[in-house]
């Protein structure tokens, strides 16, 4: 992943996810930029040891998904996933899930937090607290 090129992965649609329309069912969609999510914060190191130590997980607050396009069985997609810190206890993890000819399937935007396991409480400065627990902020964007 670059400064200018979000993480990235590819998924097959398949007959299993497909609604009674015989388009992806709009929950997998979910699932998707789930995949995405979960790839990216593996590579970094949020998924680690280093982590579960400091008692910390990232838990998602919010997400919201606008669908632009159908996909149905044997489509290939691309699923982006952007990270965005910024200030207060809240981030942003982005997703574009775009079919083989480029066109976007769908948007989603997903609220994050830096938990607290022992407080049940979200931490302020979730990306220097990630930092200091070992996840390699780099991978994240965030260099």
């Amino acid at each position: 992943m670059t400064e200018s090129e979000p993480f990235r992965v590819q998924i097959k649609v398949r007959h299993y996810e497909l609604d009674t329309l015989g388009h992806l069912n709009h929950a997998v969609y979910h699932s998707y930029g789930e995949v995405a999510r979960l790839e990216l914060m593996e590579q970094a190191g949020l998924l680690t040891s280093g982590m579960r130590e400091e008692h910390l997980a990232a838990v998602l607050l919010e997400s919201h998904i606008s669908f632009r396009r159908e996909l149905r069985a044997g489509d290939v997609v691309d699923v982006t996933c952007e990270p965005k810190f910024g200030e207060g206890k809240t981030f942003r993890m982005d997703s574009m899930i775009y079919k083989a000819d480029g066109i976007t399937a769908a948007e989603i935007t997903c609220t994050l937090g830096l938990m607290d396991l022992e407080r049940r409480k979200l931490v302020a400065d979730p990306l220097g607290r990630m930092e200091k627990a070992g996840v390699d902020i780099g991978v994240l964007g965030a260099i």
